[in-house]
């Protein structure tokens, strides 16, 4: 085994936002040689590969779960993070996500009751009900800015309503989730941190009076949902793990969306023809939306943490090590799929991407999102024709981060379609 150097790379920085924005020149070079990238700013290994993201997806003895996620930030400032936290409210314990075997299948259980297959189809006539909504609130105008008056909003009404919002404080939401994966997004400095933590602690306050109240009376929302997923064999969530498995799943079911949402949305702007076709048969809707996450993978990077010395293509990674898995990096994996940087939802595999992730902690909410995106796009075409960009989009077009991957802003113009 070695412990290659990275000299060939000096020049990338995956904390660059610009990088961050454009960042599949940096995946394919790291890709090519050696495969997986130690990050001189942070110590983290970047694992690049299709196969390699697959081995440590499916290895938990060897690749954690269980790393902070405020890892990107260091040691000192982590500290601080979670002390504030602490003092004034509830701190980031491991749950869900962050958990291994056997504590992960507790979380897992409660939560898969909650993110039934058959509890996603009951709601999908509200999903295209709410995407509606949205539409004839800039039909007629003839142009709409799509991220902040669709994109953002259909995840974002639709969740904000199952945790007991109304649908017009998708902005507090929206404030709140992002403050959630702040620390896992971008390196700030103690300070920052700890104005960030007072907007998450905004949220957490909001979320235990709401957790007390649906304990007491429950409605057919997630809340209660989660208040009450427990069995009679079985503890309920403590408010501690309500609030950390609630932050995950605001981050995973809010702003991924939002994210996939855009880019399905420039994807059909750029290829125009792409309209017609889903147009003329939308069965085609869930192949491209499974195109759409390889393409484009709205979570760009999650962590693990290595339990031994190990060995990825080549470079030894030592115990203890933080591994970033780059989501979107192996789903541009051209040793996994042909033409990688081409999209095309034809392609035989257009099911094997990783963009919910793999094996034990593969995505809970994966059905929610998808059901999301195709009535989200399918009601934009069946209400809407020539769909264009309505201007140039100013550089770098993605908002800065090292989680996350959506766009800034994408204008678009349209002609709305007669009512029938």
């Amino acid at each position: 085994m070695t412990d290659k150097t990275t000299s060939s790379l000096d020049d990338i920085s995956l904390l660059d936002p610009a990088t961050q924005s454009e960042p599949y020149d940096a995946y394919a070079r790291i890709q090519a040689e050696p495969g997986v990238y130690r990050m001189p700013e942070t110590g983290f290994y970047v694992v690049t590969r299709y196969d390699d993201l697959r081995q440590v997806l499916t290895d938990p003895k060897t690749f954690s779960n269980n790393v902070d996620r405020a890892s990107l930030q260091g040691e000192e400032n982590s500290k601080v993070l979670h002390d504030y936290l602490d003092e004034h409210g509830w701190p980031h314990i491991q749950t869900l996500q962050r958990t291994d075997a056997p504590v992960h299948s507790r979380y897992r259980k409660l939560v898969d009751r909650v993110f039934t297959v058959g509890r996603v189809r009951d709601l999908s006539p509200h999903i295209e009900a709410t995407a509606n909504k949205l539409i004839d609130g800039f039909a007629e105008r003839g142009e709409c800015e799509f991220m902040a008056e669709y994109a953002l909003l259909l995840p974002g009404v639709i969740l904000a309503q199952q945790m007991g919002l109304d649908a017009d404080e998708v902005g507090t939401f929206r404030k709140w989730g992002e403050a959630m994966l702040a620390p896992a997004s971008r390196v700030m400095d103690a300070d920052a941190l700890c104005a960030n933590a007072d907007i998450e602690l905004e949220a957490q306050h909001h979320l235990a009076r709401l957790f007390e109240e649906r304990r007491a009376n429950p409605r057919d929302d997630l809340v209660s949902a989660l208040v009450h997923a427990h069995g009679d064999t079985e503890d309920p969530l403590s408010m501690a793990e309500l609030q950390s498995v609630m932050s995950q799943l605001i981050g995973g079911g809010f702003d991924t969306t939002t994210a996939a949402l855009g880019h399905a949305m420039m994807q059909l702007v750029t290829e125009p023809e792409l309209q017609d076709r889903l147009r003329e048969d939308p069965s085609h809707i869930r192949r491209f939306v499974e195109e759409v996450i390889r393409f484009k993978t709205p979570t760009q990077a999650l962590r693990r943490r290595t339990t031994r010395d190990v060995e990825l293509s080549g470079t030894l990674i030592p115990a203890g090590s933080v591994v970033s898995v780059r989501y979107g990096a192996a789903n541009r994996d051209e040793a996994k799929f042909g033409c990688p940087h081409q999209f095309d939802m034809e392609r035989a595999n257009v099911n094997q991407h990783l963009g919910f992730g793999a094996g034990a902690h593969f995505c809970v909410g994966a059905p929610l999102a998808r059901a999301e995106l195709a009535i989200g796009i399918l009601t934009m075409l069946n209400r809407l024709d020539d769909i264009r960009l309505a201007r140039p989009l100013d550089e770098p077009i993605h908002v800065p981060s090292f989680l996350t991957y959506s766009l800034r802003e994408l204008p678009i113009a349209f002609t709305a379609k007669a009512a029938d």
